[in-house]
């Protein structure tokens, strides 16, 4: 049975040596993997499409994906994020990852191993590390971050959610400064035929991870009752985003869906790319996303 653990020492924010980015690794010859086990990998490069459910934001689109009707979301977004940082070396933000195991293609071909299961439990190689050079983004910024490594995930998937909600009320518990609450995954995105997807930006000449902001929607049986706080910090930190690194999201998927975010206003899911995409890709867009969370939190703090 899982029981969050309080740190022993305090966690407070503290200067370590920055994480270099992973190295794309080389392509191995296609004929290296047997056929019946060769999959296809399309690179893709989402944005909004026309029509309804897909609001333009200050920079970037979120996309209507729950009963309310555009006018109504819009109506929401009207206001401006109430989330104000104070002028503290508490921690303030928190980083978990209810799928710690989640990881990455071994290589940017066009082509994949179906063999691969896109999983590690080495946290140098699975969403663990982007939550680390996240964490390193907003320690830089003087913004105090706890970064959780726990694996939620493992040794069983069933359950992770109720196990990392545990960790989070733990962690409010002994820090009640904390404002924002990520909770950072990787997407697995196949099309019809079932080949991989890979989602992709470029930023300074090099290939990232597309990123999907998600904030959950009450649809009356969730008892979130902060949705609407989260959904305005879902987009003053897309637009942040897009502003900085243009196209390396994809639209904020505005759903009804809980994942953890009745817990405290703040909480929002971020998916980094897809099992298509390189651990190199991903740590390029999570350096670029702990810039943009930094900019966008000292934004906020100062409108107040």
């Amino acid at each position: 049975e899982y029981s969050f653990t309080p740190p022993e020492e305090e966690v407070l924010p503290a200067q370590k040596e920055e994480t270099a980015l992973p190295q794309e690794e080389a392509v191995p010859q296609r004929e290296s993997i047997p056929e019946e086990y060769r999959g296809t990998v399309t690179e893709v490069t989402y944005t909004a499409q026309a029509g309804d459910g897909y609001i333009p934001l200050a920079a970037g689109y979120l996309k209507n994906s729950t009963a309310l009707s555009d006018e109504q979301v819009r109506e929401v977004l009207a206001e401006s994020p109430a989330l104000r940082l104070e002028s503290t070396d508490s921690p303030q933000v928190l980083i978990v990852h209810t799928h710690a195991t989640e990881a990455f293609a071994p290589y940017a071909g066009d082509f994949c191993d179906l063999r691969e299961d896109w999983r590690s439990q080495d946290n140098g190689e699975n969403v663990v590390l982007l939550g680390e050079i996240m964490a390193q983004e907003l320690e830089k910024a003087g913004i105090g971050v706890i970064h959780d490594e726990t694996q939620h995930d493992y040794p069983s998937y069933n359950g992770s959610y109720e196990r990392s909600a545990e960790t989070i009320r733990g962690y409010l518990k002994e820090y009640p400064g904390i404002r924002v609450v990520i909770d950072l995954h990787r997407d697995a995105i196949e099309n019809p035929a079932g080949n991989l997807i890979r989602p992709v930006a470029q930023v300074d000449g090099k290939k990232a991870a597309q990123v999907m902001i998600i904030a959950g929607c009450d649809d009356g049986t969730m008892d979130l009752p902060g949705w609407r706080e989260n959904l305005r910090w879902a987009a003053a930190l897309q637009s942040r985003i897009e502003t900085d690194f243009p196209g390396l999201t994809r639209p904020v998927f505005f759903c009804h869906r809980k994942y953890n975010m009745d817990l405290t206003g703040g909480s929002l899911l971020i998916e980094f790319g897809s099992h298509g995409n390189t651990l190199a890709q991903a740590a390029l867009s999570a350096r670029c996303v702990g810039q943009s969370m930094a900019a966008a939190l000292q934004e906020l703090s100062k409108e107040g």
